[in-house]
């Protein structure tokens, strides 16, 4: 009930608003805050969108979703601002900043970040070669792409992007953590998710073109794909350890689009060191992953999908390798109105255990995620998500999540 009347505060508020004047002031603004000149080389705007939330679910809180207490509802908001810069047709600088409770639901206290900051050169009009230097989302795959608030059919993000596992990066798993039974004996975010937190907005290097039907991406960052926030700025973990990811896309046509990719970077924090066995640094264990990516587009109907293999070098244990994938479509019944549905699946593999046995490092779970959207204007959206998830020994055979977001875009 408490969803629901969260759910029915925000489609009133969307509904009582006077969305021709709400409009044409976001058009005036978005006017205002575009700067072009010096005969048209020069092109400034800022831009943002400010995203009201609330999550509705069973405890323990599902992804990355935190809260102190027990609580089954949270209200999440979010405002992002984004800069765009274009100088000439080969220079090009941006910026994201964010100001909210934290990268992920929470109920901590507001805080103001710089998500992003690149400066990217294209020497040549054709697209064929870029460079881009500073703090950004990874190439791997083609969720990061169209993962913000207004892009993303869905509110919550695919599985190998936000369930977390029993790998931790400031310290080494003592003996049998891995197979014993149970939940996590920490706070959630002092472990990694199973392939990529999030958008993986770490700092360094990329290069990326397209040549024919063929493109590619390579990047050098300062912290591995599956990385916390808080490791990515090249000022918490610089490159002593630096991690490289590929990526090579495939479009035969308008239609289709595929892509392979490839990661490998240490995923120990420095203060993991004094818990590895003697002789041995965070150098040695590293987080490797492959994936393979799939789009296709036709008329009103999007798909999408993205498969991955990841493996852990642990202490103790060896290689704890997982797989998991997710299949997403999306529907446009009208232009205003949406639909999209998501199938999540992950596999642990067997590693040893204390019993001189073996045992999964995880569980197994699948998860469906149903989705329904509704643009009022071209700067206002509703969206709502029910998600239920069933987890192999977990503390309940389904857990089920409601989500409703909406968003200003100016």
């Amino acid at each position: 009930m408490k969803l629901l009347r969260l759910i029915m505060g925000l489609a009133l508020l969307a509904a009582s608003m006077p969305f021709a004047r709400a409009q044409d002031f976001l058009d005036r603004l978005d006017e205002t805050l575009t700067f072009t000149g010096f005969n048209d080389n020069v092109r400034v705007r800022l831009s943002g969108t400010l995203d009201l939330e609330v999550y509705y679910f069973q405890q323990p809180p599902p992804g990355l979703i935190l809260t102190d207490d027990d609580a089954d509802a949270l209200f999440n908001s979010r405002l992002t601002l984004f800069f765009d810069a274009q100088f000439g047709p080969q220079l090009y600088v941006f910026v994201q900043s964010r100001v909210d409770t934290g990268f992920d639901p929470t109920d901590h206290g507001v805080q103001i970040r710089l998500d992003e900051y690149a400066v990217r050169y294209t020497p040549w009009e054709d697209g064929r070669f870029s460079f881009q230097i500073g703090k950004f989302g990874s190439v791997v795959g083609n969720w990061i792409p169209r993962h913000l608030s207004w892009e993303n059919p869905f509110i919550t993000a695919p599985v190998p992007y936000e369930t977390v596992t029993k790998i931790e990066d400031k310290k080494a798993p003592f003996p049998g953590y891995l197979t014993r039974p149970g939940g996590l004996v920490d706070d959630k975010y002092e472990y990694l998710p199973s392939v990529i937190w999030g958008p993986s907005y770490s700092s360094g290097i990329s290069v990326a073109g397209r040549l024919g039907q063929f493109d590619y991406a390579a990047e050098i960052k300062n912290a591995s794909l599956a990385s916390r926030p808080e490791s990515w700025n090249v000022t918490a973990i610089g490159f002593e350890h630096p991690t490289v990811s590929t990526r090579l896309g495939f479009r035969p046509n308008q239609m289709w689009t595929f892509g392979f990719s490839a990661s490998d970077g240490v995923y120990f924090r420095p203060e993991a060191g004094p818990t590895l066995p003697p002789g041995r640094d965070i150098g040695d264990y590293h987080q490797r992953v492959l994936a393979q990516d799939i789009g296709f587009a036709w008329h009103h109907l999007q798909l999408w999908a993205e498969f991955f293999e990841a493996r852990y070098e642990v202490p103790g244990v060896g290689d704890a390798d997982l797989f998991a994938y997710y299949l997403e479509a999306k529907y446009k019944f009208t232009p205003q109105f949406f639909g999209a549905l998501r199938w999540n699946q992950q596999f642990f593999a067997d590693v040893p255990d204390l019993r001189g046995g073996q045992g999964p490092w995880g569980h197994d779970l699948w998860r469906a995620d149903v989705a329904a959207g509704f643009r009022f204007t071209p700067h206002t959206q509703l969206k709502i998500q029910y998600s239920v998830q069933h987890e192999k020994d977990g503390p309940r055979d389904l857990s089920h999540e409601f989500a409703a977001q909406f968003t200003v875009r100016f």
